[in-house]
């Protein structure tokens, strides 16, 4: 029984569950399987790295927290509708992370930016 890539079509030669002819051949495959999917992941990693780095700028003193304005947080580009966890207080607050970085809302449009520091112990 012949087969053939799954890229370009070419017969192929050698091991019977072989798929493709070569390495440039896999990889084109399976770029063009994954585009849709990686464009997204990519747009939103793009989005949560960028809040990252606003927040970095923002907590990088030696208290690893600082406040801010919403107002503020929005003109350097940052998104809050992107973050990669909350975190949930004992005392009933929450905090949006991006990474190690994190905001909680407070009143009048400030927020408290912090830099989660993990004990691993």
């Amino acid at each position: 029984m012949e087969r053939f890539c799954s890229d370009c079509g070419e017969k192929l030669v050698g091991r019977a569950d072989k798929k493709f002819c070569n390495d440039q051949c896999r990889n084109n495959f399976n770029n063009k399987a994954n585009s849709d999917t990686n464009s997204v992941m990519r747009n939103i990693n793009n989005i949560l790295r960028k809040n990252r780095r606003i927040m970095e700028e923002l907590a990088c003193n030696e208290e690893g927290k600082a406040k801010s304005t919403g107002k503020k947080l929005k003109e350097k580009g940052f998104n809050f509708n992107y973050y990669t966890h909350a975190y949930h207080t004992k005392t009933g607050n929450t905090y949006l992370f991006c990474y190690e970085y994190g905001y909680l809302p407070l009143d009048n449009d400030f927020y408290m930016v912090v830099k989660r520091i993990e004990n691993n112990q």
